[in-house]
Formats: C-alpha cells, sequence, structure tokens
C-alpha cells in the first residue's frame, strides 16, 4: 500500500504561484506513475498532470502546461506541482495519486493510491 501526503496548499491572488508537493511512503517503486488531480464542489475529480516513473515523460490537461509543471524526486519519493499565473479558476482541492504502471489515460479510476487533498484558493 502506497501512502500520499500533499502539502503546499493556500491561498493566493489571481496571478500568483504556487507549489504543491506529496511525499510517498509504503511499497513506492521507482516505476511508479504519479499524478495531480483536483476537484471543484459538484464536480468530479479532473485530471492535471502526471509523470513516469524516472521523470522523463510528463502529460498535462488541455492548456494546463503553460502554466504549470510536474516534476520528481525520484530517490526522495515526493512529486512537486509548480503552479504559475493562478486562476480562480484554479481554486480546488488538488490530490496526488500514484499507480504502478504509465497508460496514455488517466482516469481516477485507474490510481489505487490518493492523498488527503490539500486546498488552493485563488482570488480574483
Amino acid at each position: 500500500q502506497v501512502q500520499l501526503v500533499e502539502s503546499g496548499g493556500g491561498f493566493v491572488r489571481a496571478g500568483g504561484s504556487l507549489r504543491l508537493s506529496c511525499t510517498a511512503s509504503g511499497r513506492i517503486f521507482g516505476h511508479f506513475t504519479m499524478a495531480w488531480f483536483r476537484r471543484t464542489p459538484g464536480k468530479e475529480r479532473e485530471f492535471v498532470a502526471a509523470i513516469s516513473g524516472g521523470g522523463v515523460t510528463k502529460r498535462y490537461a488541455g492548456s494546463l502546461e503553460e502554466r504549470f509543471t510536474i516534476s520528481r524526486d525520484v530517490a526522495a519519493n515526493t512529486v512537486d506541482l509548480q503552479m504559475n499565473d493562478l486562476k480562480p479558476d484554479d481554486t480546488a482541492v488538488y490530490y496526488c495519486a500514484a499507480r504502478s504502471y504509465w497508460s496514455s489515460t488517466f482516469l481516477p479510476s485507474d490510481f489505487g493510491s490518493w492523498g488527503q487533498g490539500t486546498q488552493v484558493t485563488v482570488s480574483s
């Protein structure tokens, strides 16, 4: 079982930046795919970004790549999400997730391990 703990959420004004971090422990392997999802009230979790086990391959949802950057430290079992030029629509609870394989699809149901989430609030 993989345990995931997010940190780094908070309150920021539009145009500002935040860096989220996720620390993994337990049965972590270097090939685990790590991802970030987010959820706003009344909506399903939506995919934000993912990174392969070695950190070479990254995927982003839509145009988020222009403002968000996912990275990982394999030795430290951490994955970060740098978020720049934040907008009020980015307000959500952000979740870290893990699965043991890489795939081109990123459905929440494909990820077996989740963190508790961290709140990001962006004011206009």
